[in-house]
């Protein structure tokens, strides 16, 4: 299972680049927007000046499908390694079929996002036909927020993909390090993982009665540090 950083903190994913875990990078207007981002551009030329050989996800913005369409074309233009994510829907709820069907002929790789059922999923694979290959972007973290399992869902999802070796499964917005276990269980091809879980990964089968000991000496510690008495 491939790992996809998923941020827009240039430092950090230049820095991910470097790191061999990491196989892919992806961002959004909205990750942008936290990080401080005004030139959307501009930032992703900056970016692509040092991954050029990842493949990284920039987003359209546009609702309308004909700017999607150009939009696309626009971000695809950028680079080799660029995929152009595409929204399932606009933001009237109707679904980026045809978008998505223009864009496979024209040979532009997509990352298709925010998907959360295994009928938009079915849906997509039907418009890739003939695409040049394409990531599919199910938001399983999402899905838990509802509280439904997205276990079910990622393995119907993945299943759903499976006639066509061009499409690849993404595991979207995970929550926790145990969806890193969850996601390889199921077999999707690629996860999206913060550098906050990144760093979460050193705890991967560490011993519990080592863990447990450190939390102890975590909260001694914190309450000594801040002068705390009875």
């Amino acid at each position: 299972m491939k790992i996809y950083a998923d941020g827009a903190d240039l430092e950090s994913m230049i820095a991910l680049a470097e790191d061999p875990r990491i196989s892919g990078f992806t961002t959004n207007p909205t990750l942008m927007r936290k990080a401080g981002v005004d030139d959307y551009e501009a930032f992703a030329h900056k970016v692509l000046e040092t991954i050029s050989t990842h493949p990284i996800s920039f987003e359209v913005f546009a609702d309308d499908p004909a700017e999607m369409v150009r939009q696309a074309r626009l971000i695809s233009s950028w680079g080799d390694n660029v995929y152009v994510k595409i929204p399932v829907t606009n933001t009237a709820g109707v679904p980026s079929d045809d978008v998505i069907r223009e864009l496979s002929a024209d040979g532009v790789h997509l990352n298709v996002t925010a998907l959360m059922t295994v009928a938009q999923v079915e849906r997509v694979a039907t418009a890739s036909e003939g695409g040049p290959g394409h990531v599919v972007s199910v938001f399983a973290g999402r899905i838990a927020d509802t509280g439904r399992d997205p276990m079910p869902i990622m393995t119907d999802a993945l299943a759903a993909l499976d006639h066509d070796p061009g499409l690849e499964l993404l595991w979207a917005s995970p929550r926790e390090v145990l969806n890193i276990k969850q996601a390889e269980e199921v077999g999707v091809h690629i996860i999206t993982v913060t550098p906050d879980l990144l760093a979460k990964m050193k705890s991967f089968d560490k011993d519990l009665d080592q863990f447990s000991l450190e939390t102890v000496q975590m909260f001694h510690d914190d309450a000594a540090a801040a002068g705390y008495t009875l």
